[in-house]
C-alpha cells in the first residue's frame, strides 16, 4: 500500500539539490496530529536546524484543530524531529560543510499511524539552476503528452 502525503514541499526539489534524504518522527500534541489527519498543515516556509545535539523543525504551520480544549497548541511552534544520533551526528556534519541545509520534503503517516517527516540535506540552487530544472521538467511532460497523443493514435 503507497504512502499517501499529508502535506509537501513542491518547491523544495526546485529551490534545492537533494543530497541524502531521512525519514524522521515528529513530536507532536493531540490536537495537532488530529489536525494533521484533516491535511490542515503547511510545508512551504518550512527548515529545520539542530540545536543542543538535537534537531528541531521552525515553519511548519499546522493550523489549531477546532473542536479541541481552549489550549490548543500554538500553529508555528518548534517541532522536535525524532533521530537516531548516528543520524543526528550525521546531520550536523553534513550542514556543517557549507552551503547545505535541512529541508522538510513531505509529512506522511506510516503504515503504524505513527506521523513522519521525510527530511532532505540539499544545496540551495542558482536562479540559473532552477530555470534549468524547470526547463527540463517542462520538456518531460511534453514528452510525456506526446507519447500519450502517440498511443491513441491522434
Amino acid at each position: 500500500m503507497p504512502i499517501r502525503p499529508v502535506a509537501r514541499n513542491r518547491r523544495a526539489r526546485r529551490d534545492y539539490a537533494v543530497e541524502e534524504t531521512y525519514e524522521a518522527g515528529l513530536a507532536l500534541m493531540g490536537s495537532e496530529v488530529k489536525s494533521l489527519r484533516a491535511g490542515r498543515v503547511s510545508l512551504e516556509e518550512a527548515y529545520a536546524r539542530i540545536r543542543d545535539g538535537e534537531v528541531w523543525l521552525h515553519g511548519m504551520h499546522i493550523a489549531p484543530y477546532g473542536p479541541s480544549s481552549y489550549h490548543g497548541h500554538d500553529p508555528e511552534r518548534p517541532r522536535k524531529l525524532l533521530l537516531n544520533k548516528r543520524e543526528i551526528a550525521r546531520l550536523t556534519g553534513l550542514v556543517a560543510r557549507s552551503g547545505f541545509t535541512l529541508v522538510p520534503l513531505s509529512l506522511y503517516f506510516s503504515s503504524r499511524g505513527l506521523a513522519k517527516l521525510e527530511l532532505a540535506v540539499a544545496r540551495g540552487r542558482s536562479k540559473v539552476d532552477k530555470r534549468r530544472k524547470l526547463i527540463e521538467e517542462d520538456d518531460a511532460r511534453r514528452a510525456r503528452e506526446a507519447i500519450k497523443r502517440h498511443e491513441r493514435g491522434l
